[in-house]
């Protein structure tokens, strides 16, 4: 089992791993000067990175991210176990290390997954 796949589809293992855990809440303090806090929602923020793809495994991984939404299976810490959610993509971006005979290698990927 992968730690991570989107849309059914499993990752490459990942070289990086992060998932942030988020508190979307709604703060004031009152006339006695207490904070009031309304919890909204918690989300996830999974920062992901590969050291190393194939070209084919790079444009895989962009096409499955492409679409606005997308369903991501992935390791939870505070689940200590997988979980599932509906994301969409920050920026994507890693440098072309090898250009030979039409094929590219790619070094140092990351992007990040956020919780809709």
């Amino acid at each position: 089992m992968a730690i991570i796949s989107v849309n059914g589809v499993e990752l490459p293992a990942p070289s990086e791993y992060d998932v942030g855990i988020m508190d979307l809440s709604k703060a004031e303090r009152n006339a006695r000067g207490t904070m009031i806090i309304e919890r909204i929602a918690t989300k996830r923020k999974i920062e992901i990175g590969w050291s190393f793809l194939k070209g084919s495994d790079y444009s895989k991984i962009l096409n499955l991210v492409n679409p606005v939404w997308f369903t991501v299976r992935f390791f939870d810490p505070k689940d200590n176990g997988m979980r599932s959610g509906t994301f969409y993509v920050g920026d994507r971006q890693a440098p072309m290390i090898k250009f030979k005979n039409g094929k590219a290698e790619w070094e140092n990927i990351k992007m990040s997954f956020i919780e809709k």
